[in-house]
């Protein structure tokens, strides 16, 4: 049975969630062991390949015990079933669907659905989430968590969708309590051609940012 209390533990100490999205499995295992010799703890698959739950397996097992692996861009109550069988310990979402939250819960998986306004973010977070992912928030900015969290600071958010190295520390003081980072972290250009030590360099310029805040 996953530990989803360690889940939620490693989330708020590490900050950061590295999110794959289109990485073949050619590319994916080095991909990982680049982000994980930067000192990337966390990283969560998207499923908008058709391989994506066999990478999911194949990284569970390759990096059982080393890194926690969820999936992305689950919509629905039978994508949390697939991943879950191939060992996913964490679902993020792009909406907060009841459902998938629930079926999350159901299966002893931490629930990260994505959601926008303060009513969304309520209704995430009644439904079972652990963390809403408020997207996207590099298009809001910091201060607009601020003015969330006012009201809302029971609820633990993660901010997703244009973070990069200037503007992560200011959403972590805005009181985010973590970080979903795609396409600034991991670029695809990078991984085609191979550059594996500049993406572990950029993994590890995320990674000391962090002790800015």
């Amino acid at each position: 049975m996953k530990n989803e209390n360690n889940i939620i533990d490693a989330i708020n100490a590490n900050k950061i969630i590295a999110i794959i999205r289109g990485i073949d499995k050619e590319h994916i295992v080095k991909t990982a062991e680049a982000l994980l010799a930067g000192g990337i703890k966390i990283m969560e698959i998207t499923l908008n390949r058709s391989d994506a739950v066999e990478s999911i397996e194949m990284l569970c097992k390759t990096f059982s015990g080393k890194m926690l692996l969820g999936a992305g861009t689950v919509l629905n109550k039978k994508q949390v079933e697939e991943v879950s069988k191939a060992g996913a310990m964490f679902i993020v979402s792009p909406n907060t669907d009841r459902e998938v939250i629930e079926q999350t819960k159901n299966l002893n998986m931490v629930s990260i659905p994505g959601a926008l306004t303060p009513s969304e973010i309520v209704d995430a977070r009644k439904f079972g989430a652990d963390f809403v992912k408020v997207f996207p928030a590099g298009s809001l900015g910091p201060n607009y968590i601020k003015a969330i969290r006012a009201p809302l600071d029971n609820i633990p958010l993660l901010a997703v969708g244009g973070i990069d190295t200037e503007n992560m520390c200011e959403f972590l003081k805005a009181g985010v309590a973590g970080l979903g980072i795609g396409g600034n972290l991991v670029d695809k250009t990078l991984i085609s051609s191979g550059k594996y030590d500049e993406i572990r360099e950029n993994a590890a310029k995320y990674v000391k940012k962090l002790k800015e805040v």
